[in-house]
């Protein structure tokens, strides 16, 4: 699937979908909704987050 047609599918700009793509832009949880329904997969399979490593530093 292009960026344009993505960004078709869940109302967002192609800009939107780049930045998404290399992590420079966190998606609205709508639009990570959207992402996942498009692809007909949970919304984990397509956005992942790892916690800090306790000890990192991180409060």
């Amino acid at each position: 699937m292009s960026q344009s047609a993505l960004a078709d599918a869940i109302g967002v700009t192609r800009q939107t979908i780049i930045a998404i793509e290399q992590g420079r832009y966190s998606p609205s949880l709508e639009s990570a909704f959207r992402i996942s329904r498009v692809f007909g997969v949970d919304v984990e399979e397509v956005f992942g987050w790892e916690a800090e490593p306790k000890g990192s530093g991180m409060a």
